[in-house]
């Protein structure tokens, strides 16, 4: 007795699909017409960190700048978008890159040591550069501040 044993239909075999639910409508080239996520979506993900006010005025001591006022608008909006960014550096430095081999060009050494053979003039920096500063004390530049002393 012989059966008849049909081969089952193709959707019947694709139990487990790797297409996701919504597929996004994408130009000739496969580029989707409309973004498919965000950074904001995806950085809401992650813990929000707060800033201390005697951070942030350490930070606008170590730049010579002259912080905004406690409590006014703009040391509010300085505030939120310095927490933005330390929010993304957080969300960087979770990636998990274990296994992921690092990328080096082979020839950058190369590249850098023709370069420099090009280059007839002796490299311009460091201590050289001084000479052009208007003012320098003990080998350092001297920079005008806003910040009262």
């Amino acid at each position: 007795m012989s059966f008849l044993i049909r081969p089952p239909c193709r959707a019947a075999r694709r139990v487990f699909s790797s297409l996701p639910k919504h597929v996004a409508e994408t130009d000739p080239c496969g580029i989707p017409r409309r973004p498919t996520w965000s950074v904001n979506e995806l950085l809401s993900s992650y813990p929000a960190p707060s800033l201390a006010p005697e951070t942030l005025k350490h930070l606008h001591d170590l730049s010579a700048l002259v912080p905004p006022e406690q409590g006014t608008p703009e040391h509010g909006k300085l505030k939120a978008e310095l927490e933005e960014l330390i929010r993304l550096v957080e969300a960087v430095k979770m990636i998990d890159t274990e296994g992921v081999s690092t990328f080096e060009r082979e020839d950058s050494g190369k590249q850098a040591a023709e370069i420099n053979t090009m280059n007839d003039s002796p490299p311009r920096g460091g201590r050289s550069l001084l000479k052009h500063a208007e003012r320098t004390r003990d080998g350092f530049y001297i920079v005008d501040a806003d910040k009262p002393h």
